[in-house]
């Protein structure tokens, strides 16, 4: 490769420490209880929380369009947003949609539409959400007021967020007796690599994905998130979740990377920013 690829950065290469902690802990916050059964899972409706990562759309519009069910796209404006429209104006096919003042669902929607043909009545949008506590309880909303709930739910997110949207849908249907069972799907389990512009994704020629730096203090923002301790999310911390296991091994991956002096940097510069 001689040029650099939108998903790569100035982020030089790294020892294989790192770059294998940084997957161990990618590994495991895509949770993916789809992929190894899709020939024979169902579910009533796929709920696509908004995000900037496009694989997103395009997986969730293929399965609405195969089970031939509803799609439900949630998300207004919020901290993805500017990354979403800034993946579509790169993207060779998207780049000629709208993203100007527009929500995450709106525009997610018309690649539904335009580009994967789905009729709009297959689609629910849901536009007022800021962050995933919202996705998960707009989209409640939303779906108790159809005339059933849908028992079985794919639910599809960015990758990096889909452990935490996981736990979050499932804390805010805890008190129904009418929750779904989620079946997550990420579309996509990142990977880094090196390469000859430094560290970049496994899948250089997949587009709508991260720019690299975000990519990686993400990935290491949602294990304190994860926690169930005082700076959490969980019963210990801010309740926004249900408890949560963090495997050994990933909590030790992360101590790797926090131990790191250039990618510790990355994430207290992102934590100082917000």
């Amino acid at each position: 490769m001689n040029a650099t690829t939108p998903n790569e950065s100035s982020l030089p290469p790294l020892p294989d420490p790192l770059l294998s902690a940084i997957n161990a802990i990618a590994a495991w916050l895509a949770v993916d209880d789809f992929s190894a059964d899709s020939a024979t899972l169902y579910a009533d409706v796929v709920i696509l929380a908004g995000n900037s990562v496009l694989s997103t759309i395009d997986g969730a519009c293929r399965l609405a369009q195969r089970q031939n069910i509803p799609l439900v796209i949630t998300g207004g404006i919020g901290h993805s947003t500017v990354f979403l429209r800034q993946a579509v104006a790169q993207h060779p096919r998207y780049q000629a949609i709208d993203t100007y003042a527009r929500t995450e669902a709106a525009i997610l929607q018309d690649i539904a539409v335009t580009f994967w043909r789905l009729p709009r009545e297959q689609l629910y949008l849901e536009t007022a959400s800021t962050n995933t506590g919202q996705n998960a309880l707009f989209s409640r909303a939303l779906l108790e007021a159809l005339p059933s709930i849908p028992k079985r739910a794919f639910l599809i997110q960015d990758p990096v967020l889909q452990r935490r949207t996981d736990a979050t849908f499932r804390q805010t249907w805890l008190d129904s007796p009418l929750k779904p069972a989620f079946i997550n799907w990420p579309t996509y389990v990142p990977r880094l690599r090196n390469t000859l512009n430094g560290v970049g994704f496994s899948e250089h020629n997949q587009s709508g994905l991260w720019p690299i730096n975000r990519f990686i203090t993400l990935l290491m923002g949602e294990i304190p998130r994860l926690r169930d301790d005082k700076q959490g999310y969980g019963p210990q911390g801010k309740h926004f979740i249900g408890h949560v296991d963090i495997p050994d091994s990933v909590e030790q991956a992360w101590q790797t990377l926090m131990q790191d002096p250039l990618l510790s940097a990355l994430w207290l510069d992102r934590v100082d920013k917000n």
